[in-house]
């Protein structure tokens, strides 16, 4: 059992490890760790403040007039105004086809002679049927159909302006070149990065790309965070020129109505096409492009940990796993945060995952044991006290099972089954424990069904008590309505014994109240939860003075239930042990007993008449 048992236990462990490593592997959670790296890595860090954007802002539009009716003289007019302050000039603005042919043509001069112009171009993308280097089939979302140039493309530099968003819509990574026809096209934001390394004459850094080709944006701020200047404030001579001395300054759309925004990864808010060049480009001039992790490598450390987390929490008790799986998982995410600062980006959800479903899953599997276990207990409980009783004690929790007593006023009943010796003699073993455990179930039920401990059983005898181990509502009357229905419950049965084994028994039932010790008596290995006490003894002895059928009950008990119950006063009766009489009463009857009876024989009879 135990070989199998570990064995049981090796593949469990070596299943939650392959589980963890195919999920990690195949990304099955894209979404999600996508949605959490954003909350963790796209972290602004300052912009910088060497990136500047002229804003073809509602303000513009305003002053300028409808963006459609432009003249491309005003951007000829913007360029002219920036001279030569600015490192380079990015426009991003779609400059496709000819409009007015004089300011077609003046842009393409101002653009010339600035030599410091990136203009933009756009690739139309389809879906293709492709074919790899190794002739495997596959379908590129991502073909070039054809790639549109600004009408300036012999006139300043290009680079291709598209945004592509992953499957959520979130902008989280940028492709910095493409190859069409035989040749490379750069991007736009790649492209002003090379032409300002060359212009400043600083060395230009080539950026980490991720399998797919592609940079992941690390961005520095957020939607208009970088400084941006009303185009026509620069056109009327309002902002001086000065103030983009050195920079990259960068022309957009800054206006919803002109449609150029896109979800992002650090903001609620939609950024501007113009910002998210802006951050790309501040990523290239900080070094600040993640790549993923090689995704066997990251796999192969999620399963480690979902292992080794699997293992502990198996093992150790849940004030020890519980403090474990936190300093596991917030430990992970504090590296991989780490490891995303260095330039390489973990998937964050996986190991996370792993590890806290690891801790559930034994914390449910100890649950069920412990909830198993407890049911054995309290159904082994079951058989010696009431029901009712051992769910309070599992309820509370609070019973500890030690030597030792205490003094509480009970009620004590003993009940003996009548002639049982001579008939014991005179029948078979297998009928005389037939008849003794129907007895003995009926007065158990009993006992049990009025809130009784059931003390013990003393061989065809049995004794009860009645508030305690808990307080116990009633109590005494409680203990004589269980006299009255083993009475009740033997005759009934007695029948049935007669026609079977030609016998007839029947019981004797003594009821007392009073003081007495109740508690565990014994030692520490063996141990025995009964009453003790002059209570306790009285009981006995009206017991053995009862006749067959007979309950015998103390005065005490009769004055606290003597407005419920009928009973005839036998007169004082000596009692063995002690040297005074006790006077007794003999039990005829329950009052509420008798009416609930008579309720429901009218209840009866009322339906019989309606039938």
């Amino acid at each position: 059992m135990k070989k199998r048992s570990v064995w049981t236990g090796i593949a469990e462990t070596a299943a939650v490890c392959l589980l963890a490593f195919l999920i990690s592997f195949f990304d099955v959670f894209y979404s999600f760790d996508s949605l959490m790296r954003d909350k963790l890595y796209q972290q602004p860090r300052g912009i910088n403040n060497k990136i500047k954007i002229i804003a073809v802002d509602d303000e513009t539009l305003r002053d300028v007039g409808p963006f459609g009716t432009w003249s491309r003289s005003v951007y000829a007019d913007v360029i002219e105004k920036l001279g030569d302050m600015p490192a380079v000039i990015g426009m991003d603005i779609m400059i496709f086809g000819e409009m007015d042919r004089e300011g077609d043509e003046r842009l393409k001069e101002v653009c010339s002679e600035s030599g410091r112009v990136v203009a933009g171009s756009y690739i139309n993308y389809n879906t293709a049927y492709c074919v790899d280097e190794n002739g495997k089939p596959y379908i590129n979302h991502l073909n070039i159909a054809d790639i549109e140039e600004p009408i300036i493309s012999d006139n300043a530099y290009t680079g291709f302006v598209n945004a592509v968003p992953d499957e959520d819509g979130i902008v989280r990574s940028a492709i910095l070149s493409a190859e069409y026809n035989g040749e490379t096209y750069p991007a736009f934001g790649d492209k002003i990065y090379s032409l300002y390394c060359e212009k400043m004459g600083i060395s230009k850094e080539i950026p980490r790309l991720d399998d797919n080709g592609r940079m992941w944006i690390n961005y520095a701020g957020r939607p208009c965070d970088y400084e941006h200047i009303p185009l026509s404030k620069v056109l009327d001579g309002t902002v001086d020129p000065r103030i983009f001395k050195d920079c990259i300054v960068l022309v957009g759309a800054y206006a919803s109505g002109l449609q150029d925004q896109f979800s992002v990864p650090n903001s609620a808010d939609q950024m501007f096409g113009v910002e998210i060049h802006a951050n790309i480009i501040q990523g290239l001039l900080d070094g600040k492009s993640s790549v993923p992790a090689p995704r066997v490598a990251a796999a192969l450390i999620t399963a480690a940990f979902a292992c080794l987390a699997y293992i502990l929490t198996k093992r150790l008790a849940l004030k020890f796993s519980t403090p474990l799986v936190i300093l596991l998982v917030a430990g992970s995410i504090f590296a991989f945060i780490m490891l995303n600062n260095a330039g390489i980006a973990f998937p964050l959800i996986y190991l996370a995952l792993c590890v806290i479903v690891c801790y559930l899953i034994n914390l449910i599997r100890k649950y069920v044991s412990e909830k198993r276990e407890k049911k054995k207990i309290t159904d082994a409980f079951k058989k010696y006290v009431a029901p009712q009783v051992v769910e309070e004690i599992a309820k509370k929790g609070g019973y500890n099972i030690c030597l030792g007593g205490e003094n509480r006023n009970i009620a004590v009943l003993f009940v003996d089954i009548r002639g049982f010796t001579p008939m014991s003699e005179s029948l078979e073993p297998e009928q005389v424990v037939d008849i003794l455990n129907s007895y003995l179930n009926l007065t158990t039920n009993s006992i049990f069904a009025n809130g009784g401990t059931l003390d013990k059983f003393i061989g065809d005898a049995t004794m009860a008590v009645f508030n305690a181990p808990f307080d116990l509502d009633d109590y005494v009357y409680r203990a004589v309505k269980t006299a009255w229905d083993i009475v009740s419950g033997g005759n009934a049965i007695e029948s049935k014994f007669l026609e079977r084994y030609g016998k007839s028994v029947s019981f004797g039932v003594g009821v007392n109240c009073g003081p007495a010790v109740v508690g565990n008596i014994g030692c520490d290995f063996r141990m025995d939860y009964t009453a003790i006490g002059d209570t306790v003894n009285t009981a006995a002895r009206l017991e053995s003075n009862a006749k067959r059928g007979q309950v015998l009950i103390s005065e005490s008990v009769y004055e606290q239930v003597k407005e419920r119950i009928t009973a005839e006063p036998v007169g004082e009766i000596p009692l063995k042990g002690k040297s005074k009489g006790v006077f007794v009463y003999s039990l005829t009857g329950i009052a509420e007993y008798e009416k609930e009876k008579e309720n429901e024989q009218i209840s009866d009879n009322t339906a019989a008449e309606r039938a």
